[in-house]
């Protein structure tokens, strides 16, 4: 007997809400490391930005994305994205205008 499509639906929802609720919190610790490091950048004068870093780390995702069967050039996108925005709060600790709330 197979499961009603209603009932199915709902069940894949639901896991995929739990996806959704676990890729927030791990977002959440991503963006509390990388305040540790805006807050070092910032002491020590670093660059807010790392381009040799990111072109690293694109190149180890886009691996990690055909491994996992997702598609590399989405997860560069979401990479870029996400850098983007931890550039932005390093670069409110270097100018002292507390941007990195995150």
């Amino acid at each position: 007997m197979t499961e009603d499509p209603r009932t199915t639906l709902t069940r894949l929802r639901s896991s995929i809400d739990n996806i959704d609720a676990a890729l927030v919190y791990l977002l959440a610790e991503r963006f509390k490391a990388t305040k540790q490091v805006g807050h070092l950048k910032a002491e020590h004068g670093m660059p807010p930005s790392d381009p040799a870093r990111e072109e690293q780390q694109v190149a180890r995702l886009r691996s990690l994305a055909e491994q996992a069967d997702l598609d590399p050039a989405f997860a560069e996108k979401w990479f870029n994205f996400v850098v983007a925005e931890v550039i932005r709060h390093h670069e409110g600790l270097r100018d002292g205008n507390g941007a990195a709330a995150v």
